[in-house]
């Protein structure tokens, strides 16, 4: 019995224990489960619109084969379309003008697709024909044109001085300067401007930056503001801005400053006897103040005390190296048919070493053929290389876009 009853009371103390302490089991841990949504990949930044625009001008350089890109960097009087017509009776104030666009001249708009016209007084009928003839112009052109004229007010002002135009006539830009007031120079500007884009101009060869310190000058007088720099900068950069106002392009003339010169490169070669600190400290003070798009016209003037010798700014790099902000800048020769260049380059010289100097716009050539071919033929041989035509053509259409279209 007692054996018994320790045998129960063992079995019991097993049980107990077991009961106490239990089995053992391994614990299973499972990492928790995460939702995980995909997400929406970020938008690319909308492109500003200055991104917009430079693509722009990116696919329309890509689009033109190379004819038409060198094509882009002239600007010819309307006359060089009629290919009938002697240089002599094109470059003439005083002969017959072509007054309209024939057939004939819209064969040679495609044959040499120039970028721009140049209007002059010979051109120019009435209010109606003249509107009609650069509406025609455009039309013909591929490729927007730059409609221009020397629209500067005074004594050069090819509309405002025809009698079959009632548009407001300003004595001089010396007699504006007089004022005192850059604000009377800035609403000349907009009269000018306005005018201009009712007729369909859209880039004008003013405002004269020059100052007037020669009293031997021939040909600038009371064109140029002031004798004073300060004056003459206030003035060319307000009655600058007054055209841009009213969608016109500016074009500031004539660097390095014609207005210390006792020459009229019409007929030779104009030259300044300053340093670069002189030209620094008074002509070069006006090109500098306007801080909106402009373009620049370069003389045919020389300057022997920067450059030691007596090549024209036209076709010196050094020279033209002195505009400010010239990556920016649409740089124009001054007519390439002026008698400064002709007695001593050909057409294709001048126009190759224009573009070598770093013009980006060439003024009627004194033969549009030959210069065209010279310059086609240079880039074509490597003279000039394509990057460095594409590098004024981009700046071109640039202008275009935001002037011409």
């Amino acid at each position: 019995m007692k054996r018994l009853f320790t045998i129960l009371l063992a079995v019991l103390s097993l049980l107990s224990l077991t009961a106490c302490g239990g089995s053992p089991t391994e614990e299973t841990s499972q990492e928790p489960l995460v939702d995980i949504q995909p997400q929406e990949p970020e938008a690319p930044p909308e492109p500003t619109p200055e991104e917009l625009a430079a693509q722009e001008v990116e696919d329309l350089l890509a689009s033109l084969t190379l004819e038409e890109k060198v094509g882009q960097l002239f600007i010819i009087r309307p006359d060089s379309l009629d290919l009938t017509l002697p240089q002599e009776q094109i470059d003439d104030a005083k002969a017959d003008g072509v007054t309209e666009l024939t057939d004939a001249m819209r064969e040679t708009l495609q044959q040499y697709p120039v970028g721009g016209i140049c209007q002059f007084g010979k051109n120019i009928e009435s209010p109606s024909q003249l509107a009609r003839f650069n509406k025609d112009l455009q039309a013909a052109s591929a490729t927007p044109l730059f409609i221009t004229v020397d629209e500067e007010g005074g004594m050069v002002a090819r509309l405002a001085n025809n009698d079959a135009f009632d548009l407001p006539r300003y004595a001089s830009a010396a007699a504006v300067g007089a004022l005192g007031d850059p604000e009377n120079a800035r609403a000349m500007g907009q009269t000018i401007g306005g005018y201009l884009k009712t007729y369909g101009f859209n880039m004008d060869f003013a405002p004269d930056a020059d100052v007037n310190t020669n009293p031997d000058n021939p040909i600038i007088g009371e064109r140029a503001f002031s004798s004073d720099a300060a004056t003459a900068a206030q003035m060319a950069a307000a009655a600058a801005e007054g055209l841009r106002q009213n969608g016109i392009l500016p074009t500031l003339k004539h660097f390095p400053g014609h207005g210390d010169t006792a020459e009229d490169s019409h007929t030779d070669l104009a030259v300044t006897y300053k340093t670069r600190e002189e030209l620094e400290n008074c002509e070069l003070l006006p090109f500098a103040a306007d801080t909106g798009l402009h373009a620049v016209m370069v003389g045919h003037i020389a300057a022997p005390n920067v450059i030691g010798s007596d090549t024209p700014a036209t076709l010196s790099a050094e020279l033209i190296a002195m505009i400010p902000d010239t990556e920016n800048t649409l740089i124009v020769t001054d007519s390439l048919s002026m008698d400064a260049i002709t007695k001593a380059y050909t057409p294709g010289e001048a126009a190759i070493q224009a573009i070598q100097a770093g013009c980006d716009v060439l003024l009627m050539p004194n033969s549009l053929p030959e210069a065209y071919d010279a310059v086609l033929a240079a880039v074509q041989n490597g003279t000039i290389s394509e990057p460095r035509l594409d590098q004024s053509v981009n700046k071109i259409l640039h202008y275009k876009q935001q002037f011409a279209v």
